[in-house]
Order: structure tokens, then sequence, then C-alpha cells
């Protein structure tokens, strides 16, 4: 009884080792031997919550995982077993890719799933020289037919901010002394000023206040005490600033009312949402 229980353990401690196979001993004889030892300790610190969050693998699996690294330390080098494992680690990065493309056309409806074994055909064909078009015509083709699919889904989760802000245009226009530029800006003057009017060329130093239609004051240089320079030859301002600096004699003040195709359109800031109206008090100074 003694010896079959015996080889009763034995067999369960046989099958158990080759289950997890999870245990390496380090060997110390001498100072390499050491440091290289605790160099292992010190990267198992980072590497658990890197394996976990970062690699997503389940702490449930931290053996397979522990399996799979040994087998990638202590394979021998083999061309052929390297680009096939370098082949999986790029599959998982499509995969992902993938269901980024999901999440921007479906938004939030995680039922939907853009097919990935079009984004693999694609990259293998690409990779194999199989491809009808070049790179840029295809890349060109992807944001021709994502755009719109951006646009409807921008409008559909923002359609209350826009109408709301094309509303206050609408009304603002209707006020006494304010004027509409064909581009759909408005202005009001409050102080005109008699200096030079503005070339493509002019540095113009102002003043300014951004605020959105409810009143939220997002930017303001009075704050900042420093005035703020546009270079028009340059400008890197939103179009309806270039647009209104061009009329405005330096000592000027005006109210300017600026509707998101020519401010921030449906980009999202944070501050300036999308669709927004943008209002400036811009003061010129020369």
């Amino acid at each position: 009884m003694k010896k079959l229980m015996l080889a009763a353990t034995c067999i369960a401690a046989i099958v158990c080792t080759s289950c997890t196979n999870t245990n390496v001993k380090a060997t110390l004889k001498d100072n390499v031997d050491s440091l290289t030892n605790y160099l292992g300790i010190a990267q198992a610190e980072g590497l658990k919550p890197y394996m976990q969050f970062q690699l997503q693998v389940d702490s449930v699996y931290q053996d397979d995982f522990i399996k799979g690294m040994i087998e990638g330390a202590t394979s021998k080098d083999d061309p052929k077993q390297n680009a096939y494992m370098k082949g999986i680690d790029i599959g998982k990065q499509i995969k992902e890719m993938a269901d980024n493309l999901s999440s921007e056309v479906y938004q939030n409806d995680s039922t939907k799933k853009v097919p990935v074994q079009n984004l693999l055909a694609g990259i293998i064909a690409g990779l194999k020289g199989e491809a009808t078009m070049t790179p840029d015509s295809a890349y060109t083709e992807f944001k021709k037919l994502l755009e719109p699919i951006q646009e409807a889904n921008s409008l559909a989760k923002w359609a209350d901010q826009k109408k709301a802000n094309e509303d206050f245009l609408a009304e603002n226009a209707k006020k006494e002394g304010v004027q509409t530029l064909p581009s759909g800006v408005q202005y009001k003057v409050l102080t005109q000023g008699d200096g030079a009017v503005p070339t493509d060329s002019t540095v113009v130093k102002c003043q300014y206040e951004g605020r959105l239609i409810d009143g939220t004051v997002f930017d303001s240089s009075y704050k900042r005490d420093e005035p703020f320079e546009v270079n028009l030859a340059m400008p890197r301002v939103i179009p309806g600033w270039v647009e209104v600096l061009k009329l405005m004699p330096a000592g000027s003040k005006w109210e300017v009312y600026i509707p998101q195709e020519q401010g921030y359109g449906k980009q999202d800031t944070g501050d300036i949402k999308p669709y927004s109206t943008l209002i400036f008090t811009i003061e010129t100074l020369k």
C-alpha cells in the first residue's frame, strides 16, 4: 500500500511539473551569476503590472505567461521561429488597430466590428507587392471614406450643441450695430480706431478675450497681461480672426462673433466643444 501511494504521488508530481514547468532555479557560483539574478529580481516589479495592464494578460494565466517567457528566452536562435513569433506580435497589433477603427466607425456600439480579415488582406497584399494601389493612394481613399462617417457621428452626438450655436448667431444678427460678413462672421464696433488698416504682411499686436455663448471665458490675453501678436503673412490663428483683423484699423475695439465654420468646427478642444460659436472682444493696439 505504501509503495502504491508513493507511486501515485510521484505520478502526480510528474504531471504537475509537466503542466506548469514554471520553476527555473538560479545557479549562483560567482558575482556574475549573482548580478544577473539580481537584475531579474529587480525587473519583476515592473514586469508584473506590464503583463497585466499593458499586455492584458489575466493573472490567472500567469503560469502560461511564464512558460512562454521561458521558451522565448531559452530557445535557440531560429530565424523561421523568430519570424513566426514576431508575426504573432504584429497580428495582435493589427487586431488592436481593427478594434480602434471599430470604435471610430461605430462609436459606442460595441456589438459592431469592422472585419479584421479585410485589414489583414490589405496588409498582406501590400507586403507581397500585390496591392492594387499605392500606400499613399490607399490612405487618401481611406480618409475619403472615413471623414463622412466621422462627420455623421459627430453631428449625431453634438446636434443640440450645433443648433443652439446656430440659433444664437441667427438672433445676434438682428441686433442693432451687428454687421455680418459673407463668411458668416459677425462683428460689432465698440471703438473705431483711426490707425492703419492691416495688410497681408502686417504684424498686429492686440489684446483679446474669448467667450462661449453661455459666457464662459476660455482664453484672455488681458488676464495674462500679455498682448498677442498675429503675423498676417503666417497667421496661425482661426480663419475668423484673420478675416476680422484685416478690417480693423489700429486702435479699434470690436466684439466679434465667429461661427464654427470659421473657428474650430467639429474639433473638441476641451474647453471649446464641437460646433461652438466663439465670441471675442478684440482690441488692436498697433
